[in-house]
Formats: structure tokens, sequence, C-alpha cells
């Protein structure tokens, strides 16, 4: 059966390209309200194609924003694992539109990438998993598993609909395991697999001192500057060496294994690409972790944005009334973005004066996500894609964070697979976004393999 299946995909890379190119053409810019006609049109060509490759119960959901599409195969029996597959059909705006080489919405190959808005995050990898679907459906008439597919509209502006979507549906996701390809590989011929998402906690605080902003020769010397104090704030943050000094921060954090430490510092991520990515030559943070670990593994807390008087051309002699900051706070197992917010707010509020005033919001927060690499679908997942690229692939911790895969783990208890195919220089959010050809093709191989190990495995 698995060969069967690989033959058919194989066969039909033209055609499945087609029709990659007719999806990557529809403008489904969830950011621009001009766009939103564009987007259910997207939800409505994948609802399609969906059916037509033999997904039952094929459904374009509304919700408050734009829809959810969702479809599901369940003949491999109740023995067979269920997996969930997740994706988004949104892509991002295209501005700068004049740096582009081709237009975003005309698909274009060119060395062997293809060219397009939306084709790396993530219409192209999300389409990887139907292909792969109809590729063994129609080569088999079956699959190995169940599966259950779930792609949104609205990831790109937060995914604001979709958990209560999940919460209220859970009976209808309720799989073994989740699987999103919506990350990427180390190179174009090592493989990686992220096994843990770091959660958020963004805040931003407010301080507000005199009336109205006053003159600094008149009053300097005799007000609280709310300026300088956002930035003593700030300051206080971290110890001078990096080390985050909120009372509790760390508390609940759960410390890396040696396996742990081991894998994330396997991958061939050297310093030299850290100093050619950022411009700078010496890595800032905790000395007693490893860049690698830094990066995915450990609680961080930066300043996003900070505010306060004159911003304009010239000078202007004041002391201002209110200035502020924005800070997020990435967070790792067992940390609650909940109880960060609140140990933020109390490090904040015990450093602002009486006679000043303080506001602090809770902008967002999200859960951290994480799969034992020892997982049955950890295993599966490595002979994947070592049976397609010819390497095991290397693991790692993700710096950043996809809310909705911690959803998954928390409320279906069904932790994730994050099999990307895309490369860090796809240009994703920018012009020339692009994806490699044959990362389309061999991602279709990719989880057709995935399929029947994970069956073997149960």
């Amino acid at each position: 059966m698995l060969n069967q299946a690989l033959d058919h995909a194989r066969a039909n890379r033209g055609r499945y390209l087609n029709q990659l190119f007719d999806f990557l053409r529809i403008p489904s810019i969830s950011t621009q309200a001009e766009h939103k006609p564009d987007v259910q049109r997207a939800a409505e060509w994948v609802a399609a194609d969906m059916r037509r490759v033999g997904l039952t119960n094929v459904q374009v959901v509304p919700t408050a924003g734009n829809p959810i599409v969702y479809g599901e195969w369940l003949g491999a029996g109740e023995e067979a694992p269920t997996v969930l597959i997740y994706g988004h059909y949104d892509v991002q705006p295209v501005d700068p539109l004049e740096l582009w080489q081709s237009p975003p919405f005309e698909p274009q190959i060119r060395d062997g990438l293809i060219y397009a808005r939306g084709v790396s995050d993530d219409k192209g990898q999300m389409f990887i998993h139907i292909k792969a679907i109809e590729s063994m459906l129609s080569a088999n008439g079956r699959l190995p598993v169940n599966v259950k597919l779930i792609f949104e509209g609205e990831e790109e502006i937060g995914s604001i609909n979709l958990e209560a979507f999940v919460l209220s549906h859970r009976e209808m996701l309720a799989a073994d395991v989740s699987l999103v390809s919506d990350t990427g590989m180390i190179t174009p011929d090592q493989p990686l697999i992220v096994y843990g998402l770091r959660g958020m906690c963004y805040m931003e605080f407010r301080i507000k001192g005199p009336k109205r902003d006053l003159h600094s020769g008149g009053y300097g010397g005799t007000v609280y500057n709310p300026a300088q104090l956002v930035a003593e704030i700030i300051a206080a943050l971290h110890d001078e060496k990096g080390t985050v000094t909120i009372p509790g921060f760390y508390d609940r954090v759960r410390p890396l294994t040696d396996e742990e430490r081991r894998a994330i510092n396997s991958a061939p991520y050297s310093l030299e690409q850290w100093q050619s990515e950022t411009g700078l030559r010496k890595p800032w943070g905790e000395p007693e972790y490893t860049l690698h670990e830094r990066i995915g593994a450990r609680p961080t807390c930066e300043v996003n944005g900070i505010w306060g008087g004159w911003q304009g051309e010239g000078g202007k002699t004041i002391i201002p009334a209110e200035a502020g900051a924005k800070i997020s706070m990435r967070l790792v197992p067992d940390q609650d973005p909940q109880e960060i917010a609140r140990l933020f707010a109390e490090f904040v509020r015990e450093r602002v004066p009486d006679d000043m005033q303080v506001q602090i919001n809770d902008l967002a927060g999200g859960w951290w996500a994480i799969t034992p690499l020892d997982s049955p679908a950890m295993r599966a997942a490595s002979r994947a894609y070592e049976a397609t690229w010819g390497v095991p692939p290397v693991f790692a911790r993700e710096g950043g964070s996809i809310p909705i895969v911690a959803t998954f783990q928390k409320e279906l208890n069904a932790p994730a697979v994050l099999m990307g195919f895309g490369l860090r220089d796809d240009a994703a959010h920018a012009p020339n976004e692009r994806f490699r050809e044959d990362h389309f093709y061999k991602g279709i191989d990719t989880v057709i393999h995935y399929f029947h190990y994970l069956a073997e495995q149960r």
C-alpha cells in the first residue's frame, strides 16, 4: 500500500502542482477587509478539493470572522490512530508590491523555486497533506489511519475564532495526535522536527505622571519623569547576565533533560549563521545555556516597543505626561501565562510612586506545547523524514509560538508533530515569498510515509 501511494503521488506531480497554482492565485489576505470575499473563495476552493479527493463530512463553517474548513476520513477503524491535520489558507499582504520580481498571485517557478504569496506560509505546506491523502485514497481506496482536517482563514490575524471553535467541537476533533506543517527545515537537505513551542505572555504598561506635558526648564529636577521611570522598570527586568529578575518567573520552569540538551545542541545551527542573520558578534543572555537552548528552550522577556515624550524632528524640551512600553515574554514548560502576567504586573506596580498612575494591560497570552521525543508519533515522523530525505531529522524547540497547537494538546490531549518543509530564507511575510518545488513533492512523500509508519506504531 505504501509503494502504490508513493507511485501515484510521483505520477501526478504535474497535476498536483497545477492545482497548487490555482490555489495560490486566490488573494486570501485576511488582514485587509477588501479581500474578505477572496478569503471566502479560498475556503470554498479548499472544501471543493477535499470533497473531490474523497474526504467526507466536508464543511465550510462560518465564524464571527473567516470560515473554518473541516473534513474527515474515518474508515481505518477504531483501532487505528486518528490524526488531526491543521493548516491555514489565509496569507499576508504583499506590500511593498514594487519589490516583487513577479506578481504575487501569479505563481512562477524560477530555478526550482515556486514564487507566490502564501506558497510557504502556509498554502503550499497545508496542500501537501491533501495531496498525500489523495494519493493514498486513489491508489489504495483507503488510508492506514483516520484523519480529520481543520484549516482556518485567520492565522495571520491571531486565530481569533479558532480556539472557541475547538472548545465547542471537542468530540468532532478528538484525535490521538495533531499534525502541523507551518514550520521549516534546517537546510534543503536536513529535515527538522520541532518538538516544542514556547508560550506567550504579552503585556503593556503605561505610566502617567503630571497632568500635562511640562516645560523641562521650569519643572526639571522636581518632577519624576514618566519616561525615566519606564526606562528604569525596563532596565530592572534583567540582571547583567541576562537573567529575568521578576520574582517567581523561573519557579515553574521544567529543567531540560540530558537527552533534550543533546538533541537540541545537535542541530547544525552555528554561531557564524547567527552572526550573519543578526549582524552582531556575540550572543547575549543566560551564560549557563547554549545558543541553541536560549533560542527555543528558555523563557525570555523582551521589550517590543517603548514610547514617551517628543518623537518628531528637532527638539521639544518637555517632561512628558505619559510614557509606556510593550513587553513580550516567551514561556516554556511548565510556566502559566496568567501567573506570569500577574507576576509582571506586581513587578511594575511596586516600582511606581504613589502620586503616579500605572495602567497594565494583558494584550495576549498562550500556552507552550511539547511532544516527548520518544513518543510513537515522533518515532514515526523521524522514520518518515529519513525514508524521504535519506538522513534522520534533528530536533529542536521553536522559539516562537503557535497557540492553537497548545490548545490541541491541552483541550484535545493531541500532542503535535510539527512536520515542516519550508526554509528560513523562504521570505514568508516578505516580497518574493518562495517554496522549493522539490520540497512540495518530497513533502507529499513524507506524509504518506508518516501515515503508514504511524499505523505500524499502533
